[in-house]
């Protein structure tokens, strides 16, 4: 018996190595190749760039809208991030003002959280404005309904507030409420 030279061993030299790779690409591509879990990863699945949604009420007027420079969708744990929001809200032929440098969506968008430079203005009947600072603050839409425990100033005018326990503010009814303690400078503006 004859064994057989080492030209008839290189095909079978290389269809070895062709099913080792392959097997291993099936197990790499699985997740179970020792390499990192697609299914961890933190990737977004689809993102929009420069975009304006827009909820209405039951009447057909504008409740209020979202406009931002990006979103982007993650599978993983289904919340949406948000660049440069910038969200309106329109009650009684005014609006209130939210902006940040980014927000956080909860899968159902009934929560949302702004970060970073947080600012809310809103304009009394009179045009006078009254703006929030804040570093977060977090947002319930349907209900109008925001808070934060992040330290909070409120200026209207010349007239500042500080709060560094947090704040809640209802755009229903038009009230914040500064969790203490509380410090500032209220100035009386002269009647016209």
């Amino acid at each position: 018996m004859r064994l057989p030279g080492p030209s008839a061993l290189l095909p079978l030299l290389v269809l070895a190595m062709l099913a080792a790779f392959t097997f291993w690409l099936d197990r790499a591509s699985r997740g179970d190749g020792g390499g990192p879990n697609p299914n961890l990863r933190h990737d977004p699945d689809f993102w929009v760039d420069e975009f304006i949604l827009r909820r209405y009420n039951l009447d057909g007027s504008i409740q209020h809208t979202l406009k931002a420079t990006r979103m982007e969708h993650f599978p993983d744990n289904d919340t949406t991030e948000v660049s440069e929001p910038r969200v309106a809200y329109f009650r009684d032929d005014q609006a209130t003002t939210m902006t940040a440098r980014m927000a956080l969506l909860d899968k159902d968008g009934q929560h949302v959280q702004l970060k970073d430079e947080v600012r809310v203005v809103r304009n009394d009947l009179s045009g006078t404005a009254t703006m929030i600072d804040t570093s977060v603050l977090n947002v319930r839409p349907d209900d109008e309904y925001a808070q934060t425990y992040a330290p909070v100033t409120i200026t209207q005018g010349r007239s500042v507030v500080h709060g560094t326990g947090g704040m809640e503010v209802n755009n229903k009814t038009r009230t914040a409420i500064l969790n203490g303690p509380v410090t500032g400078t209220i100035y009386r503006e002269q009647a016209k």
